[in-house]
């Protein structure tokens, strides 16, 4: 077997050498202290195919001291040099991303065109931070106190941690990371025990594209062992920023750690989109916009279409369209060709899944498409065993009409392939539902009237809001949320790389007269 444990995978490498297992610290692969590992398992089929460090508390310092060791190098670096690293980090994954795609597709379960598509979105990221590296900019004014100067300079922050879930775990790590390393800060980055394996070939491409030893740390862990790590290096001293993209409820156990310290913090957190259709609409646009977002990733990305309102005029017609477009899914393993809807990535995913529909048929719903049920050889409960070893974490896409907000997927996130469609009348009421949550990401509305769409624009209670377009995420756009959604903003021009950024005020006073 090769030291690299590439002989034993599921499918083939065009570079054998892009795949590792173990932790990257300070240029070298590390085991846990422990001696530890865990299973990275394949949602298709709910099989082993590698394993990673279980790394614990032990390991955290020598992690972010080698982070604290090379900022004092890397953030003193020419910025045209640090944006030299970034390109070059770009052609290496550019070059890989077959192999990536592939490595990806078994980590998450989404069809292999989808891990495609997140490599060339998570490109933006390192192409466009490449170019802001150079942009970093302070500023000179005159005070209103006579024959005085101020200069605001900006610096690196320091070592950055960035905790990122599974869903998106490649465009995640290269948002965050490259935000950090076009200011100048160094990172460790805690992977989800789900997709460790991605991350770690990035470490490998960051290495290789030229940047030193410890400016891209990764501590790969065991869902067992996450809280307990991620607390470590979040009160770790030298550790200055930490971004963090995951639940609600996570990110406000993160923010009050982060309070101890007064460390500064970006939270991502969950989102329950609404998703509002007019009766004006161009329908088949909606539809269209609508299946591209709910049905990606088998409905597991925190910006996709939870709650449909659909105004009472083209409710019908609208539902019938999307059936239709749905049933031409084809749900299977990811790497299988045709596949167009993979499995969920976990089986407490599945799990709550049934919930919901379940909670909405309880509730009065009906069932137009699916059943609302885990495949009969799906691993729906984690603890029970079920299906281990045959069958993988799959549902068929299933909607629900009738749907009322007294429904648990009125009021929860829907991390899944399930939708329901609510039935509206006038404006104020399709605004008053979409509102009514306690998150605020993203929200969408499909409409012709161009004075209504202003009203979404300011109305809608989230961060981004799509008009008459569904997923508008992108490398030179502030991608981020209000209220429970979380704070801070990653992506865009000056906001995203400020968030790694500290700025220092310099007075002086000028002697003479002029």
């Amino acid at each position: 077997m090769a030291t690299n444990g590439t002989s034993s995978l599921p499918f083939k490498l065009a570079d054998p050498d892009l795949f590792h297992q173990d932790s990257y610290v300070d240029g070298k692969w590390v085991q846990a202290k422990s001696g530890k590992r865990f299973d990275v398992v394949d949602p298709g089929s709910d099989k082993t195919w590698a394993s990673c460090p279980d790394n614990g508390v032990n390991d955290v310092d020598a992690a972010v001291e080698s982070s604290y060791k090379a900022f004092k190098e890397y953030s003193i670096m020419n910025p045209r040099q640090r944006a030299q690293l970034l390109m070059k980090w770009h052609e290496l994954i550019t070059a890989a991303k077959d192999d990536l795609a592939k490595i990806l597709t078994y980590e998450t379960g989404k069809p292999l065109a989808e891990a495609k598509g997140e490599l060339d979105y998570s490109l933006g990221f390192t192409w466009w931070f490449a170019g802001e590296a150079e942009r970093i900019q302070g500023s000179i004014s005159v005070p209103s106190a006579p024959n005085r100067r101020t200069f605001v300079i900006k610096q690196p922050i320091g070592v950055a941690v960035a905790l990122v879930p599974w869903n998106f775990p490649i465009a995640m790590i290269l948002r965050k990371a490259g935000a950090a390393f076009a200011a100048g800060c160094t990172m460790v980055v805690k992977p989800s025990p789900e997709t460790p394996l991605t991350c770690l070939t990035l470490a490998h491409l960051a290495t290789k594209a030229g940047f030193p030893p410890g400016v891209f740390n990764v501590l790969t862990t065991s869902l067992e062992n996450t809280p307990s790590l991620s607390e470590a290096l979040i009160m770790h001293p030298h550790v200055k920023k930490v971004t963090f993209t995951g639940s609600t409820r996570v990110g406000k156990l993160v923010a009050k750690l982060c309070s101890k310290g007064l460390k500064k913090c970006t939270l991502e957190l969950g989102g329950n989109c609404p998703f509002i259709v007019f009766d004006d609409a161009d329908l088949e646009q909606a539809a269209t916009q609508y299946m591209a977002l709910k049905w990606r990733h088998a409905g597991q990305a925190c910006i996709t279409a939870n709650r449909l309102y659909v105004q009472s005029g083209v409710y019908d017609k609208f539902t019938q369209i999307l059936v239709e477009k749905t049933k031409a899914l084809k749900v299977g393993h990811g790497a299988e060709d045709g596949t167009t809807m993979g499995p969920v990535t976990t089986p407490r995913g599945l799990a709550k899944a049934e919930e919901q529909a379940a909670d909405a048929v309880k509730h009065g719903a009906k069932l137009v498409l699916g059943t609302g049920k885990a495949h009969k050889n799906a691993k729906a409960d984690e603890g029970s065993g079920e299906g281990k070893g045959v069958g993988g974490y799959f549902m068929d896409p299933t909607i629900l009409t009738g749907m009322t907000p007294d429904m648990l997927m009125s009021r929860e996130e829907t991390f899944a392939p399930v939708a329901g469609i609510y039935k509206f009348e006038k404006e104020e009421e399709a605004v008053k539902w979409a509102n009514d949550t306690s998150m605020g990401l993203a929200s969408y509305a499909f409409t012709k009237n161009v004075d209504r769409l202003w009203r979404m624009l300011e109305n809608l209670e989230a961060g981004m809001i799509g008009l008459n377009t569904g997923n508008s995420s992108a490398a030179e756009s502030p991608f981020g949320g209000i209220k429970e959604s979380g704070y801070g903003k990653e992506s865009g021009k000056d906001v995203a790389v400020n968030e790694y950024l500290v700025s220092k005020t310099g007075t002086f006073t000028i002697a003479g007269q002029y």
